[in-house]
């Protein structure tokens, strides 16, 4: 089977995937069916299984390896699987749910080296200590984890992988205007979405968890902050470990996207305005690599559900 990137519209297709969601829902006639999201290495696309049984419910889910027989279509400017056929694999079949996973483009120890050389440019010590400490604390879950469920960087690795690709901006930044505080630019970029780990319950079938739901991954990091200072027996009062937490506290940069304050000092801009470049620059590149030139992309919800034009190369 081509991998589900390599899809084109209207083109049957067969093969092996991993049901990355099963959300169990009711139709209007009063019928249930099942929202699947559907995975392999190359990305994901949704279906809809009509008039699920109760046992059917019990046999497609999460995390389970399934053989699919379907057709890649459009609806409402988003690609979509039109299921023929579902079934679980046989035992000599491919099974394992990691054979399915997307994965950031950057191993994990390579990720791993440059985050610790970041750590020697945190010059202020409540900084540095603070944030080896975190790193520390939710090292397996930090290299791990995706950003997201599913708008940006939702792949093994996504977390580390959207956390470097922002150092990338952060330190050009730096480079090209000095009068920015590079240590807190970098603490605040390491710092800005490790709540996500809290937040998010791991890379395989990601959903949110309870507290992330009710609470969310800024605060739950601030809280996180608070911990480590009490660990390290640093005051939380002091200017620097507010300005840290401000940092953290402000990233989605308005209160309508969960900020509870706006960015009130220089760096805190700056982490708001690449953090938006870089989750920008995931989804369109993940929706521009499957669609063809003089053609527009699908619907990408977490950009206004704008669709963007590829536009044709020139000679």
């Amino acid at each position: 089977m081509k991998k589900i990137r390599d899809l084109v519209v209207d083109e049957d297709f067969q093969g092996f995937v991993l049901i990355k969601n099963a959300d169990v829902r009711t139709a209007k006639n009063g019928k249930t069916f099942i929202a699947f999201t559907f995975q392999d290495t190359s990305g994901s696309i949704d279906g809809k299984f009509w008039d699920a049984s109760s046992e059917e419910i019990q046999r497609f889910e999460v995390g389970r390896v399934v053989h699919l027989t379907g057709k890649r279509e459009v609806y409402q400017g988003n690609p979509q699987v039109r299921i023929y056929k579902l079934r679980l694999t046989n035992p000599e079949e491919p099974n394992d749910p990691n054979l399915f996973m997307e994965r950031a483009p950057v191993k994990k120890e390579a990720m791993e080296e440059e985050i610790n050389q970041v750590l020697f440019e945190i010059t202020n010590p409540h900084w540095n200590r603070i944030v080896r400490f975190l790193l520390n604390k939710y090292k397996k879950e930090f290299f791990e984890y995706p950003a997201a469920k599913k708008n940006h960087h939702a792949f093994v690795g996504g977390l580390a992988y959207h956390t470097t690709t922002m150092l990338h901006l952060g330190k050009s930044l730096v480079k090209e205007y000095p009068q920015l505080d590079g240590a807190l630019l970098f603490a605040g970029i390491i710092l800005h979405d490790l709540g996500k780990v809290i937040e998010l319950s791991g890379a395989m079938s990601t959903e949110y968890t309870v507290v992330g739901n009710l609470v969310g991954h800024l605060v739950l990091v601030n809280e996180e902050i608070t911990k480590a200072c009490l660990a390290l027996k640093i005051d939380e009062s002091a200017e620097d470990i507010v300005v840290l937490r401000h940092m953290v506290l402000a990233h989605h940069g308005q209160l309508d996207y969960g900020s509870p304050v706006r960015p009130r000092i220089m760096e805190a801009e700056i982490l708001h305005q690449i953090d938006n470049i870089d989750a920008s620059m995931q989804m369109l590149t993940n929706a521009i690599s499957k669609t063809e030139a003089g053609d527009y992309t699908e619907r990408i919800f977490g950009m206004d559900n704008r669709s963007f034009y590829v536009p044709k190369n020139s000679e």
